[in-house]
């Protein structure tokens, strides 16, 4: 079952902690020769090489790679009416907490006639990324589509792989999500050849090219993304999915042990770490991890997670040394169980998102607390952000100076010119006042 990594009585080095950090071990470097032979067949062969991915990866060979618009409104018309109920109601709190996200426009007057205006201008065209592999994930439609929309981005495509058991087009329920938000154009493919026919386009399938790439998907999906990176944007690499929960002796080891199991179930490779301070909290968590395992239905890759080197219970001397432990592991998912999350919350700077209380499980940041759960991942939290409407902006500076602004700077420009060698800045300026 799960590890215990005992950090009690020792004061490590940021280094050394660093070390000692339980990771999946996934290389995105490992699968970058392969991502890169996909997306250059793509490029120069086009539909017929995204056909020959998906009959080698998906075992269907799609018919058409543009799914029709018939096909989207009749998933919509056929999806169960309890699941369009939640996805409606995820799509309304996913706009409503993404419109925050939105900066508003700001002025700077730096003098007379010497202003600095602050705009914000979304990406013409985004492409999202939605993984058909061990899950179907309507919910990672919403959270791509919806922050694009909200920041005002004008065109939007969907990849999403093709299904076999659905005649090589894009599983329904992605479909009828898709549909419900006013997206037309879906494609059936996927993998590092999707990723690349989003960056550059297939002009025989009638996509064009998107400004951004967002979404999860595998390692290849992850290289891929690396790989166009500078041909369009990226949200993140993403990799398996991490919750870290910091937990104290008030907390109830079910809803802990149920918590890592939520995660774990994702993927093999997923990553389930609970850090206490605690000893007998953590002994019980891990019996109650054991009942719950048995019974879930995905079973075999749970116990795969927990068991592999990425997950662990880490115990610790105090809470302080508790959120030192997570600001450097940088976790995907965040849960504070603590008689006073709010106060660890003031300790906490390194987290994609963070759920306080017995009542904020990341099951309900996955689908309907407004968040968006496309999240950093193997430690990018330290230094990235999760997906949102920021991430389809652009901020741009307009300057607007008069004679008067110039005239004021214009000495110190000729000053600034001379130092480093680059005269005709400051003749630029100069001829001006001629």
């Amino acid at each position: 079952m799960i590890q215990t990594l005992d950090l009690r009585g020792t004061r490590p080095t940021r280094a050394e902690l660093g070390a000692l950090i339980p990771r999946a071990r996934v290389d995105v470097a490992v699968a970058a020769e392969a991502a890169h032979a996909l997306i250059e067949d793509v490029r120069a062969r086009g539909s017929e090489a995204l056909r020959d991915q998906s009959e080698r990866f998906d075992g269907v060979r799609p018919t058409a790679l543009r799914v029709e618009p018939e096909a989207i409104a009749a998933a919509v018309e056929a999806l169960d009416p309890a699941v369009r109920a939640a996805v409606e109601e995820a799509i309304t709190r996913v706009r409503r907490a993404s419109a925050a996200q939105v900066p508003p426009p700001a002025v700077t007057e730096l003098g007379p006639g010497a202003r600095v205006e602050q705009r914000w201008q979304p990406v013409a065209r985004a492409g999202f990324y939605v993984p058909g592999g061990k899950a179907v994930y309507p919910s990672s439609v919403i959270m791509n589509v919806v922050p694009a929309q909200v920041a005002g981005v004008g065109s939007v495509v969907i990849a999403s792989p093709a299904q076999a058991e659905h005649g090589g087009s894009v599983h329904p329920t992605i479909l009828a999500v898709a549909g419900l938000l006013g997206v037309s154009d879906v494609f059936a493919m996927g993998g590092a050849g999707a990723i690349g026919a989003l960056a550059y386009g297939v002009p025989d399938a009638g996509l064009d090219p998107v400004d951004i790439v967002t979404g999860p998907g595998n390692v290849y999906v992850a290289a891929a993304k690396r790989l166009v990176r500078g041909v369009v944007g990226i949200d993140a690499e993403a990799g398996p999915t991490e919750i870290l929960v910091i937990a104290d002796a008030e907390a109830d080891p079910v809803l802990v042990a149920a918590d890592l199991l939520s995660q774990a179930e994702h993927d093999e490779l997923a990553a389930a770490i609970l850090v206490t301070d605690a000893p007998e909290l953590a002994v019980r968590v891990a019996a109650a991890l054991e009942p719950q395992l048995a019974a879930t239905a995905h079973r075999d890759r749970a116990a795969a997670a927990l068991d592999g080197p990425q997950s662990a219970i880490v115990l610790v001397d105090d809470l302080p040394a508790a959120a030192e432990f997570s600001n450097l592991y940088g976790p995907e998912h965040l849960e504070l169980l603590t008689a006073d999350p709010d106060a660890l919350l003031a300790r906490i700077d390194a987290a994609g998102a963070v759920f306080l209380g017995e009542y904020s499980p990341v099951s309900l940041g996955d689908y309907l607390a407004g968040s968006n759960h496309v999240l950093p991942t193997g430690g990018q939290a330290r230094f990235s952000s999760g997906l949102g409407a920021a991430t389809f902006l652009r901020p741009q500076q307009v300057v607007r100076y008069g004679r008067e602004g110039l005239a004021e700077v214009a000495d110190r420009i000729r000053a600034f010119s001379d130092a480093e060698q680059l005269p005709a800045h400051g003749d630029a300026v100069q001829r001006r006042f001629e």
